[in-house]
Formats: C-alpha cells, structure tokens, sequence
C-alpha cells in the first residue's frame, strides 16, 4: 500500500483512484461496505482502490483536549486496510488550511485537481467543508462539475443496531468485546510498540508487553482473554495471551497501560511492534491483601483466556 501525507504534487500513478473518503475510526462494517463500494466501481481504466482520510482526526483538531475517543491509531488504521486491499492511502493533513476550505474548495482544489480522484464513496452521514456545511448531495452535484463521479452508501445496521464508532466505543466500555467485534467485523486491537515497563510481571512469573493507550478510547478496564500478532521481529507470529488494562491499582499507578503476557512464549519483544485483539473480559481491576493472592488470580484468569482462546 502507498501512502500519501498530502494532495498535491502526487505522481502521476497515484491519481485516478476510486476512493472511499472518511475518518474510518475503528474500520468497521459500515466502513468496509463504503470501501467494496469504492471498489466494484464501474470507471473505466481499472483505477485503483484508495482511501481519503484525515489526521488528525477532525475532532481531535477542534477539541483538542477533549477526553480520547479514537478506536485506533494510525498505524492499526493503516495495518486495516491494507488488509481490505488498499492501493492508496490518502491521510490528508487536517489542520487550519484545510478546515477552512469552503465545500467546493475541497471538490475543487484537494479532490479532483489535487488527487486527480476518478471516484468517490462516502457514507449518507458524510459532511465536510468549512463548518461541516457541505452534504453527502452537494458532493455529487460538485463531483459532476469537476469531473469525478460520487456514491453515497447507504448506512448499515446489524442486529438492529446502527453500525458506527459510537456504538462500538459504548460496546468496549461496558465490557462487551464481541458485541464491539460483530459490528467492526473484526476483533478491536490496539496496536503499537512494546515500551519498558516496571518489570514486576517478571517477578511474578508473568512477564508482560506493556504498550501505551495514550489518545484512544479505552475499552472497560479490567483483564481480557486476547489474540496477540507480533508484527515485527524475529519471533513475528500470533499468539494467545491474557491481558491486563488499566492503572494497577495494586501499586498505585493511576496512568493506564496494557500489559501482556503471551501464552507459551520466551524472548524480548522491547522495540519491536504487537497489535493485541480483545476477545472476551474475564474481570475488573481488583487490589489484593498480598502478591501471592495476585499470583492465584493470575493463574486463574490465564486457565480462563486459555479455554475460551481454545474454543475459538
């Protein structure tokens, strides 16, 4: 996949894709059926399938110190789609330049004469332009006079319930990771790099990756039966694991980490990069009267996260 940081001065093979255009927070279902929109298209000449997004993420521009909210970072967001077979992600830089351009500035000068795009899909909610004041319609009325042709996709449900962000965010914070996973079409990750920690799950006989949350939205705190894929390195691989979110309360740590520990393995991942998938919340953070009563719950819980792992 080529990815693009910007709208102008592109190469000549990186314009007349058929683009699916949005946040893609979490790249769920509704997202996916934008996307295989984008691309069965019927414009000619076998234009590539591309995605145009923003980063930061428009909220996170006006609000910037507005509580995390954000399904993924980046970097999962990329991993994602490339798995659907994009060619070309557009991640436009959203900042005071692009916020500021008017509906048919944004057609005009980053759609059709930046990105040179032959086709766009956007969701029935999608808005954009200054002040959020250009429709999912006005971008077919501005596509047909610049040039390029626009499908609006139709919003998607499952089980009666309105496949978006929202709900999956509400599904993770109660602890309901399938229900998040049945809407996203996928398990929910956070993905990154596996940081130094305090080392005590070492100690304990659990050593643990720990990794940074900081900038999501975070699932409900507690201990998780989870997939693990180590994306880089020499032991890359997927594993099965237990996994502990939150703050520690058992040492005092108030900043909340994801730390851990992978079934049936030995090595040193620090450095190198692991996207961890929640499929089943085993139980809240606890505090315990001592370490070996830590000790008994964590074995518990890895009995637990294996049998449900194994019945997958």
């Amino acid at each position: 996949m080529h990815h693009h940081h910007h709208w102008q001065g592109l190469a000549p093979d990186a314009r007349g894709a058929s683009v699916a255009m949005g946040n893609f927070d979490g790249v769920h279902l509704g997202h996916q059926s934008v996307i295989d929109l984008a691309r069965r298209t019927d414009i000619p000449h076998d234009a590539p399938l591309g995605i145009v997004t923003f980063e930061p993420h428009p909220r996170q521009f006006f609000a910037p110190d507005a509580p995390a909210f954000r399904l993924m970072n980046p970097e999962a967001r990329a991993n994602r789609l490339a798995k659907l077979g994009v060619r070309h992600l557009y991640e436009l830089p959203f900042d005071a330049t692009l916020a500021s351009l008017s509906p048919e500035a944004f057609a005009r000068d980053v759609l059709a004469n930046g990105l040179g795009i032959a086709h766009v899909v956007v969701g029935a909610d999608f808005c954009f332009g200054k002040g959020r004041s250009g429709t999912a319609t006005d971008l077919q009325t501005l596509g047909a006079k610049y040039g390029f042709a626009t499908t609006i996709a139709p919003l998607l449900s499952v089980g009666g319930t309105e496949v978006s962000s929202t709900a999956i965010r509400t599904a993770l914070a109660e602890g309901r990771p399938r229900d998040a996973a049945a809407m996203l079409g996928h398990w929910h990750r956070i993905e990154g790099e596996v940081i130094h920690g305090e080392k005590r799950g070492r100690e304990l006989g659990y050593p643990t990756a720990n990794m940074s949350v900081d900038g999501l939205h975070l699932p409900r705190l507690g201990v998780y039966a989870v997939k693990a894929d180590i994306l880089t390195g020499p032991q890359a691989g997927s594993y099965m694991g237990a996994a502990s979110l939150g703050v520690r309360p058992m040492f005092g740590v108030n900043r909340p980490n994801l730390e851990t520990f992978l079934f049936d393995f030995k090595g040193d991942l620090y450095g190198q990069h692991l996207s961890i998938a929640f499929v089943d919340y085993l139980r809240p953070e606890l505090k315990f009267d001592g370490l070996d009563a830590l000790i008994t719950q964590m074995d518990a819980d890895c009995r637990k996260a294996r049998d449900i792992l194994a019945a997958l």
